[in-house]
């Protein structure tokens, strides 16, 4: 049993996570070290991050029923691929080692950091007056960002949100509060396999869940009164940082 102060590191980590993940898609910035700090080999502090993180986004969708109200549909859709897309990412994780990704993950993150720059500017068609190939273009790309949440994860939750700005004409707060949802579906997918296929450290999952839970239901009180602006260079700050972290360890260790 973790001691008192284990707990309360933990939980204090989780609630940092949550406010990460629920603003800005990036909880393992706080809670995979924390769970590395508590002695957890790096293999398992992935999984048991896994099955504490569903709980930001129980925190979070609670939080944002008045911005998810009206689209539930929206939501199922989006999330079907992702579950999909995680589903297979899991399983490819299980049969190849993730370090088949490793150097081209900082790219991707410092790529979905601009991409989040820039959603700020673009202007979409509206869904029923997009060419057929562009439909068929997105739903491909949340396919594969499932796959890619499910196999490694780093940032996923940026990629999706990115990918959602971009496919819905929906307020910042509004294609966030989708996102953590869809997010949170993809994670459940993975915990799900995981609890079937690795080790979980549940004594320390349960108190970082709790912290998450607390930050993911905070995060989007703190969303309703920062500028969706704000919001997008705070996370394409928290990006670019991610993406000099993953370029180090790739190419210079």
């Amino acid at each position: 049993m973790p001691s008192i102060f284990t707990l309360i590191f933990l939980l204090l980590g989780g609630i940092a996570g949550g406010l990460l993940s629920s603003v800005a898609s990036m909880a393992s910035l706080a809670s995979y070290p924390v769970l590395l700090a508590v002695g957890i080999p790096p293999v398992y502090a992935n999984v048991t991050n896994d099955a504490a993180l569903i709980w930001t986004s129980v925190g979070s969708t609670i939080s944002s029923t008045k911005e998810l109200k009206g689209h539930w549909k929206q939501v199922g859709f989006y999330g079907f691929l992702t579950v999909i897309g995680s589903l297979v990412g899991c399983f490819l994780l299980l049969s190849f080692p993730s370090s088949v990704f490793e150097k081209l993950v900082p790219f991707f993150i410092a790529g979905s950091g601009i991409m989040v720059l820039a959603s700020g500017k673009h202007h979409n068609l509206e869904p029923h007056k997009r060419p057929l190939w562009q439909e068929i273009f997105y739903i491909a790309a949340l396919l594969v960002m499932g796959v890619y949440t499910g196999y490694f994860g780093a940032a996923g939750g940026v990629i999706v949100l990115v990918l959602l700005t971009y496919i819905t004409d929906e307020k910042f707060i509004v294609v966030n509060a989708i996102k953590n949802v869809v997010c949170g579906l993809a994670n459940l997918v993975a915990l799900i396999v995981f609890i079937f296929t690795s080790h979980i450290y549940w004594q320390q999952a349960i108190p970082l869940a709790v912290g998450m839970f607390i930050g993911g239901y905070l995060g989007m009180g703190i969303l309703r009164k920062v500028p969706a602006k704000v919001i997008r260079l705070f996370i394409a700050a928290l990006a670019f940082i991610q993406a000099g972290y993953f370029f180090y360890k790739a190419y210079m260790l």
